[in-house]
């Protein structure tokens, strides 16, 4: 059955896409070669933006969501507030706070311990209760 199969794949016409070589059939990888050039290398180099530094310095390009909207401009950093600053600070590790006095630790601090420690004893039970 599989002969008759493959003998009649010899006279089916396939798109471009699909190589028929002896009967059987192979998929080409990469979809074959881009237009405008040898292999789409030239292409695929970055492209130097044709936005002026000034226009740059202040607006936040790329950052407009909507169809119809303009980029958003850059404020001064006095109009943004005050807890945007900290977000990337560098939180204390649970080790960290184990080491020093509970009843010293800032409120920030003692939810994060909290959260941490309340996270590290549900891997440590889930590591126990699974099934080797």
């Amino acid at each position: 059955m599989a002969l008759t199969y493959i003998k009649s794949l010899r006279n089916v016409n396939f798109p471009k896409e699909v190589i028929q070589i002896e009967g059987c059939k192979t998929f080409v990888v990469g979809g074959g070669k881009k237009k405008g050039g040898k292999g789409g290398r030239a292409s695929d180099a970055p492209k130097a933006s044709s936005i002026s530094k000034e226009v740059k310095a202040s607006t936040e390009v790329g950052a407009n969501i909507l169809k119809d909207g303009a980029d958003p401009k850059v404020l001064a950093d006095s109009k943004y507030p005050d807890w945007l600053w900290h977000i990337l600070d560098k939180r204390p590790t649970l080790s960290e706070l184990r080491r020093k006095d509970l009843e010293s630790l800032t409120y920030d601090d003692l939810t994060c311990f909290v959260k941490l420690d309340t996270r590290a004893r549900i891997k440590e039970n889930n590591s126990i209760g699974a099934k080797n």
